[in-house]
């Protein structure tokens, strides 16, 4: 057990939480995260109870999860599949994978099922975007893409999801040749099969 410190904060106001550190002495997840096999929604705090923390800390102030571009999820549902760990490296090894995979087959080699979507967590030293599913996770199973209708399935109607540079001048920059954009990166949200004036 570590020795109990003087007062902890966890949460998305909160300083550095080491995964790393807390997966040595909780190596499964739901041990924390007690919530997770049961959660719904993504309006659902999965964080620790405040117990659970303090079985090692004298004090504690869990703050609120951070927001997430996701509006509609289930981590119940998800659960129930398994391990999908291999299934995204497949999509990669298939080269069906909608973004570069930058190194996340390595990562992929799990058997806890919640690592296989939260890449890297324990190995972390700071939750972070990083350890969340990548749009192109989802993308392996959910691959439907019909925009934009499509994109309310996951996320709220009215979210913001155009990149900053798809601006009104959009077209007439990306064809000019000056944007320099491949198709891979367009992939994510477009799919591998669109066509320019599919959309235009």
């Amino acid at each position: 057990m570590l020795a109990a410190s003087a007062g902890f904060v966890f949460g998305a106001a909160g300083p550095v939480f080491s995964h790393r550190l807390h997966v040595k002495l909780k190596p499964d997840c739901v041990s924390c995260h007690a919530a997770a096999p049961s959660s719904t929604q993504v309006s659902d705090n999965i964080f620790p109870a405040r117990t659970v923390c303090l079985e090692c800390h004298q004090s504690v102030r869990i703050g609120k999860p951070a927001r997430r571009w996701v509006d509609k999820f289930s981590h119940e549902q998800h659960l129930k599949l398994g391990n999908v760990a291999p299934v995204i490296a497949a999509a990669i090894d298939a080269g069906t994978y909608l973004s570069p995979p930058d190194g996340l087959h390595r990562q992929l080699d799990t058997k806890n099922p919640c690592v296989a979507c939260h890449h890297g967590i324990e190995q972390s030293e700071q939750s972070s975007n990083a350890n969340f599913p990548r749009m192109a996770d989802c993308l392996v199973c959910h691959n439907k893409i019909d925009l934009p209708f499509s994109c309310t399935l996951c996320h709220a109607e009215g979210t913001q999801l155009k990149p900053a540079n798809h601006t009104a001048d959009f077209l007439d920059f990306h064809s000019s040749g000056k944007a320099k954009l491949d198709k891979q990166s367009c992939a994510v949200c477009h799919g591998r099969r669109f066509t320019c004036l599919g959309c235009h």
